[in-house]
């Protein structure tokens, strides 16, 4: 699939979550529930009109984000080494936010959602996705695990872009399972660790080999 194809997939996206906007707008209070504490509760609420911001204003701006970073990647970080994955993971965010969108307009329009399973799942699930795309990314200052060790050294790059992959794919699993068995807190939590784990592997192994004089 070209990156044209990932352009029309994006926009449409974005159509379908400004025309659902449009269509759930009448319906909807004129405050709407913006944040959630850790029980699930809203404890933030926003005019009904940011609906339009952070649902298909931030998609568009995305999209445009997407045609913006390979012109402004600096020489040697440049995105067209991994086009194809740069574009793939781009739509999945865009995914995400329809997602997100689509969440808070069911729940402005009355109905009852366990925000923390909603939102939490499709962390998750992004996450899982997102792993079994890390071995694919090249170095660059704009996606993947963005240390100062990788980024200066290509196979301390490679190397924790590869272990990235197997714990972003392990933590997301491991959160689904957690939001199953109701547990709210904890998905963050090894999220966070799936993430966490390779910056830390990064510094290590960069270390390593300059303690062996291999950089």
């Amino acid at each position: 699939m070209t990156g044209k194809y990932y352009y029309v997939a994006s926009i449409l996206l974005t159509a379908a979550a400004l025309v659902a906007t449009v269509v759930a707008y009448p319906h909807l209070p004129s405050s709407v529930a913006r944040h959630w504490d850790i029980h699930g509760q809203p404890n933030g609420y926003s005019p009904k009109w940011t609906l339009y911001v952070f649902g298909p204003g931030f998609m568009a701006g995305l999209v445009l984000l997407t045609r913006l970073l390979p012109w402004l990647s600096p020489k040697h970080f440049e995105v067209e080494g991994f086009r194809s994955t740069y574009m793939q993971i781009m739509l999945m965010m865009v995914g995400l936010l329809a997602y997100l969108d689509a969440v808070m307009l069911w729940i402005g329009v009355g109905h009852s959602v366990d925000v923390g399973r909603a939102v939490g799942g499709g962390m998750c699930l992004l996450f899982v996705l997102l792993g079994n795309l890390m071995g694919r990314v090249r170095r660059n200052f704009f996606i993947g695990i963005r240390t100062p060790w990788t980024l200066a050294n290509e196979r301390v790059w490679n190397t924790t872009h590869r272990l990235a992959a197997k714990t972003f794919v392990l933590g997301g699993l491991a959160g689904l399972a957690l939001i199953a068995m109701d547990l709210h807190v904890w998905p963050l939590v090894v999220l966070m660790a799936g993430a966490l784990v390779p910056a830390v592997y990064s510094v290590v192994f960069y270390k390593r080999l300059e303690r062996r004089g291999q950089l």
